[in-house]
């Protein structure tokens, strides 16, 4: 494949399959029963192979459904052992690979976003892509530095240049619309994963995730807040339009590399800054980085954590909202009552519900448990159980949940803190998370 499929047709004809794939899982499930195989070796044969040729479809397709295909693979975390391994390769794939569009379409994208003498803004220009994202792919480069003297001799800078697909804007809005239909499929996967606030999340982000002008406005905001930054490198931004986005670039380790092969040292520290960026953006930035999947982050060789996309942010002016250290910290002090009118004054609990306080509390202690201690350790076993406490219909915590309400305000930094934790959980990461909450988070007591 090479430009986003543009004809409805083509699109959706691909999307339809995965249906019509598991339909004849479901009945090799039947054939598999009446030999008398056990039916949970059934369930796990069909959840896999559901989920291989979802995965393989979703990375065909780029637009919408790889950027839905990114946001789900940070959950990989959560899926039974025996599950995520056979695709787990995959997953990594999706988050940093798509295949190419064609040259003469990524020059016409060029010349029509920074003018028919584009090439001239160079000394050199690699036409084949570096890496690949959901809506564009990226370039690397030598981009011209402005002389300071007519006699001067020429100055470079490293540079990525990410180009837009043709047709990306009505590729992403046709493939969520045709996936929200398939959202029964992901239950098969993952019993109990809700992704319909996830859908219309990234539904209500299209218009400016597609424009790489505010793109580049919140890059420099991020690059400004943290320059000469002793642990988080924002590169930054050198020309900007509409479709095209040129920055520095960053040479690093992918974080998908250090989740694969890196040492628990290496891993340990990565989960760290990750953490660091997550709580500092807000207070420093009044951003919070609302994309994060390994493939938008590297570790520099000088031991910094590198951030490329910043596509999708959410903003927060004042910071991370302050109830949110309150409450946890007065969960952590086991204040039941406390803990319940606030999250009724947040919107958390309807007015009109009287719910259990201890009940509420005895909900939310084993989430925030990498806070009641000095160091933890983010493991996909302890994301497992939690995943399987939440979800499971028979379990207190799943009945309750369902009585709880996630207020609008609060939905997208509920997204990126659960898609967080999913990549400490990938990295299997040890640090102080509760000293970087009581550094940058308002409300939460100071550490004693």
């Amino acid at each position: 494949m090479s430009d986003i499929p543009r004809r409805a047709a083509s699109r959706t004809a691909r999307l339809a399959a995965l249906p019509l794939g598991f339909a004849g899982r479901t009945a090799l499930g039947l054939g598999k029963r009446a030999v008398g195989i056990a039916t949970d070796v059934i369930s796990a044969d069909i959840q896999q192979r559901t989920a291989e040729q979802l995965f393989s479809v979703l990375g065909q397709l780029k637009g919408g459904a790889m950027k839905f295909g990114q946001a789900l693979s940070v959950f990989e975390a959560a899926l039974p052992e025996e599950m995520a391994g056979p695709y787990r390769q995959a997953l990594t794939k999706l988050q940093e690979a798509a295949p190419p569009m064609p040259v003469a379409s990524l020059h016409k994208a060029l010349a029509e976003q920074l003018g028919d003498d584009w090439r001239e803004k160079f000394t050199e220009f690699d036409d084949s892509p570096a890496a690949a994202a959901s809506i564009g792919q990226v370039h690397r480069a030598q981009w011209k530095l402005p002389k300071a003297r007519k006699n001067a001799r020429q100055k470079t800078v490293e540079v990525a240049v990410k180009v837009q697909y043709p047709g990306a804007g009505e590729a992403l809005l046709a493939d969520l619309k045709q996936l929200s239909l398939l959202a029964g499929m992901f239950k098969i996967i993952q019993p109990g994963m809700d992704i319909k606030p996830l859908m219309a999340e990234l539904r209500a982000r299209i218009t400016e995730e597609l424009d790489y002008a505010m793109e580049a406005e919140t890059q420099t905001a991020f690059a400004t807040a943290f320059e000469g930054d002793d642990e988080i490198y924002v590169p930054r931004v050198i020309a900007a339009a509409p479709r095209v986005l040129v920055t520095e670039w960053v040479e690093g380790t992918p974080l998908a590399k250090v989740i694969s092969d890196g040492s628990p040292a290496e891993r340990d520290e990565a989960g760290r800054l990750m953490a660091t960026l997550h709580f500092s953006a807000p207070a420093r930035a009044g951003l919070l980085h609302a994309d994060p999947h390994p493939g938008n982050f590297r570790i520099l060789p000088d031991g910094r954590l590198g951030v490329i996309d910043f596509g999708a942010v959410a903003r927060l002016p004042g910071g991370h909202p302050e109830p949110i250290g309150r409450l946890v910290r007065l969960a952590l002090d086991g204040d039941a009552e406390a803990v319940a009118d606030g999250l009724r004054d947040e919107g958390f609990i309807k007015p009109d519900d009287e719910l259990d306080a201890d009940a509420v509390l005895k909900f939310l202690r084993p989430m925030i448990e990498p806070l009641a201690v000095d160091e933890f350790r983010f493991t996909r076993s302890w994301l497992r159980g939690e995943a399987a406490r939440l979800s499971s219909p028979r379990s207190p915590a799943y009945q309750l949940s369902r009585k709880l309400n996630l207020p609008p305000s609060y939905l997208l930094i509920h997204r990126v803190t659960l898609g967080s934790i999913g990549v400490l959980c990938q990295l299997e990461a040890q640090a102080p998370y509760r000293a970087i909450v009581a550094k940058w988070l308002p409300g939460f007591a100071p550490v004693a």
